[in-house]
């Protein structure tokens, strides 16, 4: 699925430990200019661009945390838009 359309979707409980180990992975992806998401079956290549849109959500209530974390980008020239600076720590 390298050059088309396609869709890539996994669920699972995973530890903290490999959470940062995928997280490691997505992060060499983009560095790289290019993500392989893959789960048995599935596989979806995904090229990446110099400029990308990132979405980042959190929240807390009733106990549980969420924190959700969106990259997007076209084979267009977007434009920058929103914040430019982020602190995570």
């Amino acid at each position: 699925m390298s050059q088309s359309d396609g869709k890539f979707r996994h669920d699972s409980l995973q530890s903290r430990k490999s959470i940062k180990a995928l997280l490691d992975a997505l992060t060499k992806g983009v560095g790289k200019g290019e993500l392989t998401l893959s789960d048995g079956d599935d596989t979806l290549i995904l090229p990446v661009e110099d400029l990308l849109t990132l979405r980042l959500r959190a929240d807390r209530s009733d106990g549980v945390c969420r924190v959700d974390l969106r990259l997007s980008w076209s084979a267009e020239d977007p434009k920058p838009k929103g914040k430019s600076t982020l602190d995570i720590s």
